[in-house]
């Protein structure tokens, strides 16, 4: 599923990512994605993780800002080289996140040889920033 270019295949890609069991099961969709830009929602339903007070789980919203960068890294892959993985990932969190849902959009701020650095905003369904998130994605050289 995540090794299609999302630029090359729009539409596989958001269906692939869309189907993905593990996706389903959190209630993630891609909803928005354009070049170096991607916008997830989880949709809040019974099998939603959980923390303190019923927000939404630290490692769901984790989980939210990864797939964001990836969504925002595959929309614009080079022809030259290929996706590694995550590097590195880093979590801010502000508040709790409730809400019916709570979407993660994402954007490339620097793409490198070796490393695209991507930001993360984690938004609350009345659009309260509730975390903020950086992602370092390694690149492999080549096609």
């Amino acid at each position: 599923m995540l090794g299609l270019d999302a630029k090359s295949n729009p539409e596989g890609f958001i269906q692939g990512f869309n189907e993905n069991p593990f996706h389903r099961y959190l209630g993630l969709q891609i909803v928005e994605q354009r070049a170096d830009y991607g916008r997830l929602r989880l949709q809040r339903n019974d099998s939603t993780p959980t923390g303190i007070g019923g927000s939404v789980h630290g490692g769901v919203i984790a989980t939210m800002i990864d797939m964001a960068a990836v969504v925002s890294i595959f929309s614009n892959l080079p022809d030259t080289g290929s996706p590694a993985g995550t590097a590195d990932l880093a979590v801010t969190y502000l508040r709790q996140a409730h809400g019916d849902w709570v979407d993660a959009e994402a954007q490339v701020i620097k793409r490198g040889r070796q490393l695209c650095t991507v930001e993360v905003s984690i938004l609350n369904d009345a659009g309260v920033l509730c975390a903020r998130g950086r992602v370092l994605y390694a690149m492999r050289s080549g096609a």
